[in-house]
């Protein structure tokens, strides 16, 4: 018996058209996001001549590493880089816990008083107390000086929270009843059921939140009384701030070499982590949010 004859389906004159221009408006659009980063990138290496002179574009001229050798040179720096890991670790960490959990909660239509604390979470908002009763508050409850200062305030994102919610509410309501008949509880049903299948929205609320805990500079400026403590948002910004003052003064070729590409070097250490980070994180948005799940 012969087999049938399969036949490909041919794209149509339209869509090979549609094809074309849209990959042409994507690479456009990938090289207007990416032309900014590499002439920051080309600036940082770049001499302080070419810079002033405007004749850097996308590769360095007159290679330089005397703003490098200073920041990198610099024990402050790097103890201030470890303050800014730590404190990204377990800003993220307890804003994710509490995400989830207010998330998970909220998500579930026959909790008493969901709507209030939907309500409660959705008018913060719009309003808050103000930068005066929010350093009142983290003084007198003793946290200034601890990462707690910088973790606590912000631990609840509402745009976060409310991702998640929506996220948590199209979950599939079979699984979680097949969870309860096997005897898991709540917390169980989060835990073994919920986040093994969460990934892909769990990786994107990480990334949120470390990177803005990782640019952070303003709640550290604001709760940190010595340089210890500091992050390395907090030194950059004094090492721009010290850097400008030079660049209107007469000085040393050095220090006009570090005023002219001081914002391009600090600029690139501060987000290279965070682009290390991403190709890692990457793999879970393209996944889809309801891996492996029974869907309705």
């Amino acid at each position: 018996m012969s087999k049938p004859t399969v036949r490909a389906v041919k794209d149509t004159r339209g869509y090979r058209a549609f094809r074309v221009i849209n990959a042409t408006l994507l690479v456009i659009i990938a090289g207007v996001t990416l032309y900014p980063f590499l002439n920051l990138v080309a600036q940082a290496f770049s001499s302080e001549a070419y810079i002033n002179a405007g004749q850097v574009n996308l590769w360095p001229k007159g290679f330089n590493l005397t703003t490098f050798d200073l920041v990198m040179s610099d024990r402050m720096f790097w103890r201030n880089y470890q303050n800014t890991v730590y404190y990204t670790v377990v800003a993220t960490l307890v804003a994710m816990v509490l995400t989830t959990t207010f998330a998970y909660a909220i998500s579930k239509h026959h909790i008493k008083g969901r709507k209030f604390f939907i309500g409660i979470a959705v008018f913060t908002m719009f309003f808050n107390g103000g930068l005066i009763p929010n350093y009142v508050l983290v003084n007198e409850l003793g946290l200034r000086n601890s990462v707690w200062a910088i973790a606590l305030p912000n631990a609840i994102s509402v745009f976060n929270l409310l991702v998640m919610k929506s996220f948590f509410e199209s979950f599939s309501t079979e699984l979680e009843e097949a969870a309860e008949i096997d005897g898991l509880g709540t917390y169980g049903k989060l835990w073994r059921i919920v986040l093994p299948l969460s990934k892909a929205v769990i990786a994107t609320m990480v990334l949120f939140y470390a990177v803005s805990f990782w640019n952070s500079w303003f709640a550290a400026f604001l709760y940190m009384d010595h340089r210890e403590l500091y992050p390395v948002t907090v030194y950059l910004r004094n090492l721009i701030a010290g850097a400008t003052s030079v660049d209107g003064a007469a000085g040393s070729a050095e220090a006009t070499q570090i005023a002219a590409n001081v914002k391009a070097v600090t600029m690139l250490l501060t987000v290279l982590p965070i682009v290390c980070l991403y190709p890692f994180v990457q793999r879970y948005f393209v996944s889809g949010v309801m891996l492996g799940s029974v869907k309705q």
